[in-house]
């Protein structure tokens, strides 16, 4: 004699734990209707939404030019600007909507990130010349650090990391 089962009704799940380890929160089962804010966070796929490198001209326009004016010297400007370009080809940063990455070294690697939920303050600096042309400093701090986990300069669209930032760690 096989056993019948009901399909009319879902089984009843009680007194099982998931760990999300993104948010550091433990569910249960109820906590995970299909419309719930946590089974979204649980099941939304990762996507790059800003990847840039620092910039050298937009963020020190007149360095850059008198670099440029003493290449015919001895071809120290361009010994010069050639280790600037590759001090800024070696630094990535990316958002995503889950966290910030960012990626220095171009034979060493070191890679820093902060997940959204865990950023407790966000700084973006731009003096002047750098705001005229859409340049800046940004900094992230995490709630597990007492300094910022993340400094960098000279990026552009700072305005956008941090919009992007605010959107996704609520």
């Amino acid at each position: 004699m096989s056993e019948q089962v009901s399909r009319s009704h879902p089984p009843e799940v009680s007194a099982v734990m998931f760990y999300d380890p993104k948010t550091h929160y433990d569910a249960d089962a109820t906590d995970l209707s299909y419309d719930s804010p946590l089974h979204m966070k649980m099941r939304m796929p990762e996507k790059i939404l800003y990847e840039k490198h620092p910039v050298m001209f937009d963020a020190h326009p007149v360095g850059y030019l008198l670099l440029l004016f003493l290449i015919p010297v001895l071809g120290l400007g361009l010994l010069v600007l050639l280790l600037w370009w590759l001090q800024c080809m070696a630094l990535k940063v990316t958002v995503t909507n889950k966290r910030v990455i960012v990626r220095e070294g171009i034979l060493s690697k070191r890679t820093n990130e902060v997940y959204h939920a865990h950023i407790r303050n966000i700084r973006v600096s731009q003096p002047v010349v750098q705001r005229l042309a859409d340049v800046g400093k940004v900094e992230i701090a995490s709630a597990g650090s007492a300094t910022y986990e993340i400094s960098v300069e000279d990026l552009p669209d700072v305005q956008e990391i941090q919009k992007i930032v605010d959107r996704y760690r609520r």
